[in-house]
Formats: structure tokens, C-alpha cells, sequence
């Protein structure tokens, strides 16, 4: 019969416990990680509603548009971009604009912008900044539709 020495024994003491400390390091990194893709997803699916919320808006100028006058002319007077109240459907539109989307100020880089061409070409933009964005970022929505 074979005897094991002390010696040998004696080797082996806290293998056990290394072990265990290596695998609390393995799955706090996993934890970790889990966390920082769940972190991701809610900011992703935060982007994706402005980002939904902004092409509602587009959409929804520009079908305001079609049921409207659709002279060119009377476009442009009442929908393009300007800083006064003579263009209504403009302000009217920006109200809303501002309500649903963070970041948004008139006269500002955050604005939307109604471009409307001679042709009847209407490029409508919707930008916004998220709370956490710098000052000089922002997203941006861009529409284009032909308006006869």
C-alpha cells in the first residue's frame, strides 16, 4: 500500500480557496459586463424613440402640407423656416416639435429647418440633443418629399 508523506499534503493547502477567488473574479466580470450592455440597450432604445418621434414630426408637417393650399408660394409663406409669426404652420410646428424632443430652441443649432424649393421639393430637418450630448452635438432627421 502506497503512503502519502505530509510533505505532499502540505503542498496543496489553499488551492481550493485560489480556486474559488478566481472564479468570483471570472463572474464579477461577467456581472460587469452585463451591466454595461443593459446601460447600452436603454440608451439605443432612448435614441430610437427621438428617433421615431422625429420622423413622426417630419411626416406629419408634411402631410399637413398636402391637405393644405399647395402653391408653392403659399408653402413657403406659411410653412418654410423663419423667425417670425407670419409663418404659422411653421410655428405651429415647432411648438410641437420642441414638446417632443429634448434639447430643441428656436433660433438655435437644435432648430428644425423647412427648406421648400421652387420646384415643390420640401426638405424637412428635425434635430434634437439628448441630455447627455455636448453642446456642439446633435442628431438629426432628414425628410424629403415632392409636393405637387
Amino acid at each position: 500500500m502506497y503512503k502519502q508523506s505530509s510533505a505532499n499534503i502540505t503542498h496543496q493547502n489553499g488551492f481550493v480557496l485560489l480556486e474559488a477567488l478566481v472564479a468570483i473574479l471570472i463572474f464579477s466580470v461577467g456581472v460587469l459586463a452585463l451591466v454595461g450592455m443593459q446601460a447600452l440597450a436603454a440608451k439605443q432604445s432612448t435614441d430610437a424613440k427621438y428617433r421615431t418621434e422625429a420622423a413622426l414630426l417630419a411626416n406629419k408637417l408634411i402631410g399637413t402640407m398636402w391637405v393644405d393650399n399647395r402653391t408653392t408660394a403659399t408653402l413657403k409663406a406659411k410653412y418654410q423656416t423663419c423667425s417670425t409669426s407670419s409663418c404659422a404652420g411653421y410655428a405651429a410646428w415647432l411648438n410641437e416639435v420642441r414638446n417632443a424632443l429634448p434639447g430643441v430652441v428656436a433660433n438655435s443649432m437644435t432648430a428644425p429647418t423647412v427648406v421648400i424649393s421652387n420646384t415643390g421639393v420640401v426638405t424637412v430637418t428635425v434635430y434634437w440633443r439628448t441630455p447627455s450630448q455636448e453642446a456642439n452635438e446633435r442628431h438629426s432627421y432628414v425628410a424629403i418629399a415632392q409636393i405637387l
